[in-house]
Parts: C-alpha cells; structure tokens; sequence
C-alpha cells in the first residue's frame, strides 16, 4: 500500500541529490545516469528542474552539477528548529529501563551545564541532579562529555573561567590533569565521574553532536558506585555510547562516530 501512495518522479529527484552524498561533490548528467541505472534524458530533465529551484548548480568549466544553496539553507533551517529534547526523551527513557539507572540529558550554557531532561531508572536515584539544575563542566560526566570535543581555544576558556571547586576528595581540580583526562575521553568516547562531585555517585556520559559536527549535548547514566560493577559498566559504556549516536544520527551528524 506504502508504494502505491509514492511518487516515481519525486523518488528520483531524492535519488538524484542523494548520490552526491556517497560519491562525489560534483558530477555530470552521465555519471549520473550511470549511477542510478536511468536513461540520460531522464537525469537531464530532473537536473533541470532542481537547478531550475536551486537545489543543484553547474560549474560553468566542466558543466558539472554539484549540490546548491538551497540545500544549505533548508538544512540550517532545520538544524535550528530540531528539539533535542524531543528528540532524546524516547531514547534516553528506552536506555533507563535498559540499564535500570538514571539517565540525563544536558546543554552547555555559558559556563556550565545544564540538565534538561532526567530520566529515572526502575530504581530511582536520589541525587543532586535535577531538571534546570546547572553544573560545573569540570567534574560532571556529562560536562568532560562535552569538554573534550570542543575547540581547544573554548575549552581553555571554560577551565579559565571554572573556580576548579573540590566537590569532593576526588575532585580533579589542575588544568593540566583535566587536559589529560580529556584526551582519553576523545579516544574512548565517553567520560567519567567517579565520585567527583558527590561520594558514592558514578556517572558515564558520552557526547552528542549536530548536523554540523559541533558538540551541542551530552548524556549520562548516574547510579551509586557500588552498582557499577565490573560485570554492569561495560553494558552501561555500550549503551550511553549508542544513544548518545541515535541522538546525534537523527540531528543529522554524519562524522565518525565511536
């Protein structure tokens, strides 16, 4: 019934502007054709027509098409105008009751963070955390999460304008320390707090990034220590690590992804 109610000539035009995504930013009417398996004239006639409406352009050297402006500007105007909140609930609430923890999603704001959306697993959790409540970035999960793939230049920024405050004994609190600690979280592609800012809490948090590559979010799983095991953290490190790339996937980030 769904093909019934599809367009042949809309479902090529999408063909069309979707092959330069896996092949090359520009090519000409035959590459096309070749590419997709339909006849020249037909290629011709819908890259006229999306030329015609600014979803392609031709370079004027080799007469090859390459994808336009248009394109740019509707996909800004989506990037702006997705919720990620929305979009996260569903994944964040599926990954509670996967893990049975809390789970949080956080923005960064200014200086800190800021939680805004809190997920409470079968076994609630108690903690400091709540919706709105802000946060230092230097010893939360979620705020190394994000910490670590942002530019070097901000992120030195961020750090300058921290007070470092101890939360507890294990608070990391030298800038140098820090530094290390975030090059680990970009090659393993989550962070972590282990009693960093509350004795007893743990939490794993991962980053999520926008359909421009830039970190906008993070997420993370909080439970007592003692409940992250060695036989537990694994699947917890798994699952942050995939919904934080659901989350990321469906605004539209492209990039590598751990």
């Amino acid at each position: 019934m769904m093909s019934e109610r599809l367009i042949q000539s809309i479902e090529r035009a999408a063909d069309v502007l979707e092959v330069f995504l896996t092949t090359s930013p520009e090519l000409s009417v035959k590459e096309i054709s070749e590419k997709l398996q339909l006849s020249k004239s037909t290629v011709h006639g819908i890259i006229k027509t999306l030329e015609h409406r600014g979803y392609l352009e031709q370079n004027s050297e080799d007469l090859k098409y390459k994808l336009g402006m248009k394109l740019f500007i509707l996909g800004n105007f989506v990037g702006k105008h997705l919720d990620i909140g929305n979009i996260a609930r569903p994944i964040i609430r599926e990954l509670a009751d996967e893990v049975n923890e809390t789970v949080h999603l956080v923005t960064l704001q200014r200086d800190e963070v800021i939680y805004i959306e809190k997920v409470e697993g079968p076994r609630a959790l108690t903690i400091y955390s709540h919706t709105g409540k802000r946060a230092p970035v230097h010893c939360t999960g979620v705020g190394k999460a994000i910490l670590a793939h942002l530019s070097e230049e901000e992120a030195d920024r961020l750090l300058s304008a921290s007070s470092l405050e101890a939360f507890t004994e294990y608070t990391m609190t030298d800038v140098n320390q820090i530094k290390k600690h975030l090059v680990t979280v970009r090659e393993t592609g989550y962070a972590v707090d282990d009693e960093e800012i509350e004795l007893g809490l743990k939490c794993i948090a991962a980053p999520i990034f926008n359909h421009k590559g830039n970190v906008i979010a993070s997420i993370s799983c909080a439970a007592p220590k003692m409940r992250l095991d060695e036989e537990k953290l694994p699947r917890v490190i798994t699952g942050i690590k995939e919904a934080a790339k659901e989350i990321s996937r469906s605004l539209g980030y492209r990039g590598n992804v751990y």
